[in-house]
């Protein structure tokens, strides 16, 4: 199995009101190794060279990234994340409407793997209570098992 203190690990993210950065958070500090949490204005390309998982969040509007996510997932270049294993990750209220309009951690996902990119586990969505939040009670403890399936999922032989 790989060396879990040799993976290296990028976890970006936007936030709004603070739930997505607390998410983004747990993910991270489920991961040993090479691991980085870094708000989406924070990232250089140079983080994004060989490596072993790249996981991205955002708070959902109106079914979407935040616009600085979803630039962000236009700038990145193919050849930079092409095989590489990647989740997406949203956070959103449990709405009628949310649900028709759909979130951004499948929008997120999809368009990593456009780009070449190997799903690593299915995105997930995390729930707030109202617009502002805060996450409702044991989502951060929801990241952190989701985070660690993901480890499970994708170790891999060296």
């Amino acid at each position: 199995m790989i060396n879990e203190n040799k993976m290296k690990v990028l976890v970006v993210y936007d936030s709004v009101y603070g739930n997505t950065e607390k998410i983004a958070k747990a993910i991270g500090d489920t991961f040993t190794g090479e691991v980085k949490v870094l708000h989406v204005s924070e990232v250089n390309s140079a983080e994004l060279k060989n490596l072993d998982l790249f996981v991205i969040g955002s708070p959902t509007h109106a079914g979407r990234p935040t616009p600085s996510i979803k630039n962000f997932l236009n700038k990145i270049p193919e050849p930079l994340i092409r095989g590489i294993k990647v989740a997406g990750f949203d956070t959103r209220m449990s709405t009628r409407l949310a649900r028709l309009l759909g979130y951004a951690g499948p929008r997120i996902a999809n368009k990593l793997e456009r780009k070449g990119a190997i799903p690593a586990a299915p995105p997930e969505g995390f729930f707030v209570k109202g617009k502002e939040g805060p996450l409702k009670k044991g989502e951060l403890e929801r990241a952190a098992k989701w985070a660690k399936e993901i480890k499970n999922r994708n170790q891999h032989k060296t």
